[in-house]
């Protein structure tokens, strides 16, 4: 009796390190997926707009304090950092570069043309008027002003992601 009790008992214990094992193993798997399944999207998204990667920051990382163990084993798996890899990073911050100086380009010629245009009106009417100075002054400061925001959003997505790009 005492030995079908031991038997028993061990069997038990086989079948709750099991079951245990089985637990982890699913949480485990479902911890990795739950991560994939959030990132995906964002990692797709990234190469088109580089400010997704800033975006997603504050996610990543309660992510990352949350699943440890997930994140690396997914960074294993994959070769590198999860979600965005240093390469990704790096590609997102040289896109962003060269879309800021491309809309620079842009920015200039366009108010070139306005000034431009308004500098003939001027002229085509035979008047310096002050509301012709004025029209010139608003060009300007309509220039300056996109420009400065334009500026800012780029300086402070430049900065972020070389920030990641050094983590």
């Amino acid at each position: 009796m005492a030995a079908l009790a031991v038997l028993l008992a061990a069997f038990v214990s086989a079948m709750a390190l099991l079951i245990w094992n089985e637990l982890r193993t699913w949480r485990r798997e479902a911890a990795m997926e739950h991560l994939l399944v959030t990132f995906g999207p964002a990692v797709a998204r990234a190469p088109g707009d580089p400010r997704q990667i800033v975006l997603w920051q504050p996610v990543i990382a309660a992510e990352r304090r949350l699943f440890p163990a997930a994140f690396s084993e997914l960074e294993r798996a994959m070769g590198g950092r999860f979600p965005f890899s240093a390469e990704l990073i790096e590609g997102a911050h040289a896109r962003w570069t060269a879309e800021w100086l491309a809309w620079e380009q842009t920015h200039d010629a366009d108010y070139k043309l306005k000034a431009a245009e308004a500098e003939e009106q001027i002229r085509d009417r035979g008047q310096d008027s002050a509301i012709a100075r004025a029209r010139l002054d608003v060009i300007e400061r309509e220039k300056l002003e996109r420009y400065q925001q334009r500026y800012e959003e780029y300086v402070r997505t430049a900065k972020a992601l070389a920030g990641l790009i050094d983590t």
